[in-house]
């Protein structure tokens, strides 16, 4: 009996292949369903469990709007950092060789790897009271710790690898060439960047900015250790949310919960649809 084959994306395939692949797919469509999608339905769900008006009556209380105004502070001065010293270390690692090259490009995937209630103890350990710098902050009456400095310091430490790995692979695959013809030409280093490089990395400073940015905003673990969590001074939108569960306001839990899902969300989403109608 001949073997039935149908061609699954420009090559032959066997009929089992082609169930391997449905399988698979539908391997990988239950997984993100029950890991990111059911969660969201269940957000959605608990948020107006006791109605719209319920819910927003909950996030217009001015603590809530404190919260979020905090976070996205936090979030906006974390990605003008990133953007800066990010394109900085992303051009070093691509453009130079240099003795110890490698270390550094180890220790900047340290974040993924560090616990972020360790990043907030190590922040302590330095910024705090009895730190090391504590007589130096304490000589310019500078607050660090249980303030909205360490928020941010927190934060950057867990957000470092992200702009970088965006930008890395976007600089190596960019063709000096053009750069070489625009020198050749006359133009300078800065106005090469600007007319040359970096029309041919924007959409990876894009990709760069709105992963950090949603990073930051989601940020718990560094910021509630460095920032104490202090109600109404240095409480942001998760940490927000963890103490209403913790005094079973499930209400405001959820509202703001989704609120701040639905907003990375659609960040990210808008992001890469604007990629898609440029490219077409």
């Amino acid at each position: 009996m001949a073997t039935i084959t149908t061609v699954v994306r420009g090559r032959p395939s066997t009929r089992s292949s082609v169930w391997r692949r449905r399988l698979l797919i539908g391997v990988v469509a239950l997984y993100v369903g029950l890991l990111i999608v059911a969660p969201l339905v269940a957000l959605v769900r608990g948020a107006f469990l006791e109605g719209a008006a319920a819910m927003w009556q909950v996030i217009n209380q001015p603590g809530v709007w404190r919260a979020f105004w905090q976070t996205l502070q936090i979030g906006v001065v974390v990605v003008v950092v990133h953007t800066v010293f990010g394109t900085a270390v992303a051009w070093v690692f691509v453009r130079d060789d240099f003795r110890g090259k490698w270390l550094l490009n180890a220790i900047m995937d340290l974040p993924f790897a560090v616990s972020p209630v360790v990043v907030g103890y190590m922040l302590i350990l330095i910024f705090g009271r009895r730190g090391l710098l504590a007589p130096l902050l304490a000589a310019w009456d500078i607050q660090v710790v249980f303030a909205l400095p360490g928020m941010v310091l927190a934060t950057l430490f867990v957000t470092m690898p992200f702009m970088v790995r965006v930008l890395v692979p976007v600089l190596e695959a960019f063709d000096v060439r053009q750069e070489q013809a625009a020198a050749t030409l006359g133009a300078g280093g800065w106005f090469t960047f600007r007319r040359v490089t970096f029309p041919a990395l924007r959409w990876g400073f894009v990709y760069g900015i709105t992963l950090t940015f949603a990073r930051a905003l989601g940020e718990f673990g560094a910021v509630l250790v460095v920032g104490g969590g202090i109600q109404g001074r240095t409480e942001t939108v998760p940490i927000y949310i963890f103490r209403a569960l913790d005094e079973r306001m499930y209400t405001g839990a959820y509202s703001a919960a989704l609120l701040l899902g639905l907003f990375s969300i659609l960040l990210i989403l808008g992001t890469d649809w604007l990629r898609r109608r440029r490219q077409e």
